[in-house]
């Protein structure tokens, strides 16, 4: 079975990053890359770590907790403690994100009223002006 390879160039045209970007996330220690000469090469598995990374971000994961779930999988292949931990971090990510949304619709409620309220003052303060000329 042969493995695909990638350089960074096509790693990152691949999957909608910049060069900088995959180099970025090799610095963090979250992918490694092997070397021929001076040149980056990223295997299947880099890819797919990367895949895993934007899809944490997205989720709204920290790199620091994509990097211990990815890690984890490293220790323990059975992949038992990183689901466990995944299940643990998307609980805990839901709450947060339920209570930013209740948050969230507290404020656009009071921000409709307040433009209700503004809006009727405009017209009270217009059919005053009328009434005055």
């Amino acid at each position: 079975m042969t493995d695909q390879f990638y350089t960074v160039t096509q790693l990152a045209d691949e999957l909608g990053l910049t060069a900088r970007a995959v180099r970025f996330y090799e610095v963090k220690g979250l992918i490694s890359p092997g070397r021929a000469g001076k040149t980056r090469i990223y295997t299947g598995r880099d890819r797919a770590r990367l895949i895993l990374i934007l899809r944490g971000k997205r989720l709204g994961f920290s790199l620091q907790e994509i990097k211990e779930f990815l890690d984890l999988y490293e220790i323990d292949r059975t992949q038992k403690e990183q689901l466990t931990a995944l299940q643990k971090a998307v609980r805990s990510r839901i709450a947060l994100l339920e209570d930013q949304k209740i948050a969230l619709e507290l404020t656009l409620s009071e921000l409709k009223q307040v433009l209700i309220e503004t809006e009727t003052r405009l017209s009270d303060r217009s059919a005053k002006d009328q009434l005055a000329s």
